[in-house]
């Protein structure tokens, strides 16, 4: 009997030992490996939990109590897939179906995703974030790409009293184009981004002059209220905290600008639009920047610091964060100006302006300057003329080759040979040949 457990014993000594392991409870040791395997197995579905959660996740939608399933949707303002470059962009995270939950009238909480990702920069972003909205300002090419959201909201307890588990849902996924190609131009005046309240505004749409009745003019405000003006009917109808003013079929004319007038404007057609511009009326800021909004290369940019009231002789001009310039005024008063020769893309940036002290200062507004039909045409006029003369300097360069062989080759007739002898030695010199010849 107990030479046979020595020999079990023994077995397992030998087993453990060609393993790397020496062990003499076997049962012990497969808990400890089951446990193991079963904490790898943990480990690994918390990395793709958290993998999930970074990438937005993939996971469907599910139904609160047998209802409507809630859904996050990405509304894109202005519509449609294609983004004019230098616009600005506003995509809308909403949840559909909330009403059917019992957790009806939740707050919330927004989470925003875009492939390929941004590489972080030092300037201030263009793309900002705030709870359910995602704007986008200064349209570039690499702006296009990928964008989706993710709402998150407690969801139904499994009874009274009891603590409600969290409801993640996932948008689709919405894809933004970003075209080269030059839009319709929706024009303001005065051409500025920012206003102050009960400032006049008039806004006029693409080739509405000559044709009216193409367009409508739409808003999206700040609270994601859609308004929209036919230009057909003569009269724009007057917009929420503002009034309109003259009967003009081209524009609409907003007097009294409030807060309400806030928000993004472009002009919608027969299957196509105009480029989007972000309008911002202050109320509680006492300058505003009044600057154009977008610019051609070579163009001469003017930048006015406009005072709410106090007359100002200095006033400091700033470029994403950075004193640029400062403007002065020989006389006190209430805008300063500052002007900028042949702009370049480099200029491009958020643009704001502050009195000396720096004790008010205005609203940034974004400035982008564009490449240009004219610079375009230089351009190809220029590759064209370069690619045209490289053969024309090279014929140039043949012809003279030639000339100067042609003038270093002796001047005398043409030696009376032989015809045996010229078809043998034809490839040498006159001279060659005429002493050869002349041999008995």
């Amino acid at each position: 009997m107990h030479s046979v457990l020595a020999c079990r014993l023994l077995v397992l000594l030998i087993l453990n030992r060609s393993s790397g392991r020496l062990s003499l409870n076997p049962i012990r040791e497969k808990k400890k490996k089951k446990k193991k395997k079963k904490k790898k197995k943990k480990k690994k579905k918390k990395k793709k939990k958290k993998k999930e959660e970074e990438e937005g996740g993939d996971k469907p939608n599910k139904s609160l109590h047998g209802g409507a399933a809630p859904a996050a949707v990405v509304r894109v303002w202005p519509p449609g897939s294609e983004v004019y470059l230098g616009e600005s962009v506003v995509l809308q995270c909403s949840v559909t179906a909330a009403a059917a939950a019992p957790g009806a009238g939740t707050t919330w909480t927004y989470r925003w995703f875009r492939h390929p990702v941004l590489p972080p920069s030092p300037d201030p972003p263009r793309h900002l974030a705030s709870r359910d909205a995602y704007a986008i300002t200064g349209a570039t090419a690499e702006d296009g790409g990928e964008y989706w959201c993710r709402a998150e909201g407690p969801g139904p307890g499994p009874g009274p009293g009891v603590n409600s588990t969290a409801v993640l849902l996932l948008s689709e996924r919405v894809r933004l184009n970003v075209s080269g190609t030059a839009p319709p131009l929706l024009s303001l005046s005065p051409g500025s981004l920012q206003f102050f309240r009960g400032d006049n505004l008039t806004v006029r749409c693409p080739d509405s002059v000559s044709n009216p009745t193409a367009w409508r003019l739409r808003q999206l405000s700040q609270d994601f209220g859609v308004r929209t003006w036919d230009l057909q009917a003569g009269l724009c109808s007057p917009p929420r905290g503002g009034g309109v003013g003259a009967a003009r079929p081209d524009a609409c004319v907003f007097a009294g600008l409030s807060s309400g007038n806030s928000g993004l404007y472009w002009c919608e057609g027969e299957a196509r639009r105009s480029n989007a511009v972000s309008i911002t009326v202050v109320t509680n800021a006492t300058v505003v920047l009044q600057s154009p909004y977008l610019v051609s290369e070579g163009d001469r940019i003017v930048l006015h610091c406009r005072f709410w009231k106090g007359d100002r002789r200095m006033a400091t001009f700033f470029r994403d964060g950075v004193a640029v310039a400062t403007g002065r005024s020989a006389h006190p008063q209430e805008v300063i100006g500052l002007a900028m020769e042949n702009a370049t893309k480099a200029q491009e940036g958020f643009y704001k302006c502050a009195s000396l002290d720096r004790t008010v200062e205005s609203p940034e507004s974004w400035l982008s300057v564009k490449w240009t039909w004219r610079w375009s045409i230089v351009s190809s006029v220029a590759a064209t003329l370069l690619v045209s003369m490289v053969p024309i300097v090279w014929l140039i360069h043949r012809w003279r080759r030639k000339r100067r062989s042609k003038a270093e080759v002796p001047n005398m007739d043409a030696p009376a040979t032989k015809q045996d002898a010229t078809e043998v030695q034809w490839d040498l010199s006159w001279m060659e040949m005429s002493n050869l010849l002349d041999k008995p």
